[in-house]
């Protein structure tokens, strides 16, 4: 396993974190975790080197933190890094942040969280939590032994990113990133920004949620990856192409299976910074390419369409959907649509007035492809 210094922590973090938003399930369903299962991946995580163990307040129904705890026991808590979030969503007090800290340490049966983090910050979640002074809370809890260090993930535009890292002495920051998303959310330049004010820099969907690890790939892309001289599986080009940035700390994965964990362990003893070549780097921007040619709306992410009159997320809308037409991948965009977005963002809210289309660069037909969204996923 290799390890890199996390920014201005001191602390030297495995480069693979255990992802537990995607443990094993019985059934199907999301909050029946297979215990035995995830114990086990998660155990053997460990015991091959992994020292960063993160989960979250909802994932898998509010259970996955259960799990963990019972992973952690017979001397595993003292061989890794526990994390987990505040459901940002939640708060609507001051109160309320203590509370959820409190509950959160009791199911993870623990005394301290050693990385905290403020969940998936997004301007609708931002504002309130400024309101309700998370930077008090999350002092208190610092100064009280019940946190180590301070983060948070995201998820808005590059703008807001830089915002929130000035905002407060934070220790560390999650964001998306992965060779599709170079420039979206936060990107390559927000990376760069947490970096060069000392934050670790962790990465969330190096795999875009499966999408770039899968085997059944379109013949044009498995051409470019044999093109290269060594070889390596998608998910193992997916991974290099993250690690060899010098400014990533630790890179999630969000593991299911036993092989998954065995297979992105491999590749952690092997991914130093700046150790791809040239070759492979211009490989990997071919298979980009080809991937985003198959794209519906040629949307950039500039954000010139926001705000929008209406409150519509033009941007979040447009990714949902490149994503579905780049890999048919029909039920994680309507989920981003119906989901993950609020009703009032979703496309079907469009008034038509027009205004995105004026300030749009790229001159998209942006009313018509919103008619077409909320057609496909509402």
């Amino acid at each position: 396993m290799l390890y890199r210094e996390f920014g201005n922590t001191g602390e030297k973090l495995s480069i693979l974190g255990f992802g537990s938003m995607r443990l094993p399930v019985i059934d199907g369903n999301d909050s029946n975790i297979d215990e035995a299962k995830a114990i086990e991946m998660i155990r053997y995580s460990i015991d091959h080197g992994v020292n960063y163990l993160d989960t979250a307040y909802s994932y898998h129904g509010s259970n996955s933190e259960l799990v963990c705890a019972k992973a952690m026991e017979d001397g595993y808590r003292e061989k890794v890094n526990i994390a987990t979030k505040l459901p940002s969503w939640e708060i609507t007090t001051h109160a309320d942040m203590d509370r959820k800290l409190h509950e959160q340490l009791s199911k993870l049966r623990v005394d301290q969280i050693d990385f905290y983090l403020l969940h998936a910050l997004c301007k609708s979640f931002w504002k309130p939590l400024r309101e309700y002074d998370y930077k008090r809370f999350l002092d208190n809890a610092k100064r009280d032994g019940k946190i180590r260090y301070t983060g948070f993930s995201f998820h808005d535009n590059c703008d807001l990113f830089k915002e929130i890292v000035d905002d407060y002495d934070w220790d560390f920051c999650l964001m998306q990133f992965n060779y599709l998303d170079e420039n979206y959310q936060a990107g390559v330049e927000g990376m760069r920004y947490a970096a060069s004010k000392g934050l670790g820099v962790m990465i969330m969907e190096p795999l875009r949620g499966g999408m770039l690890s899968r085997t059944d790939l379109p013949r044009e892309v498995e051409a470019l990856w044999e093109s290269t001289e060594k070889t390596r599986t998608p998910a193992e080009w997916a991974l290099r192409y993250v690690w060899d940035f010098p400014e990533v700390g630790v890179v999630l994965s969000g593991m299911t299976a036993m092989d998954h964990v065995k297979e992105n362990i491999r590749i952690a003893t092997e991914a130093h910074p700046e150790s791809l070549s040239e070759h492979e780097k211009t490989v990997i921007q071919q298979v980009k390419a080809f991937y985003e040619s198959r794209i519906a709306v040629n949307c950039t992410n500039c954000r010139y369409c926001m705000p929008c009159p209406a409150g519509v997320n033009i941007p979040e809308l447009f990714w949902a959907y490149n994503h579905d037409a780049i890999f048919q991948d029909f039920g994680k965009a309507k989920f981003w649509v119906t989901g993950w977005l609020k009703e009032h963002e979703r496309a079907s809210k469009c008034v038509e007035c027009g205004q995105c289309e004026e300030h749009c660069p790229q001159k998209i037909s942006i009313r018509e492809h919103l008619k077409k969204i909320a057609d496909m996923y509402e």
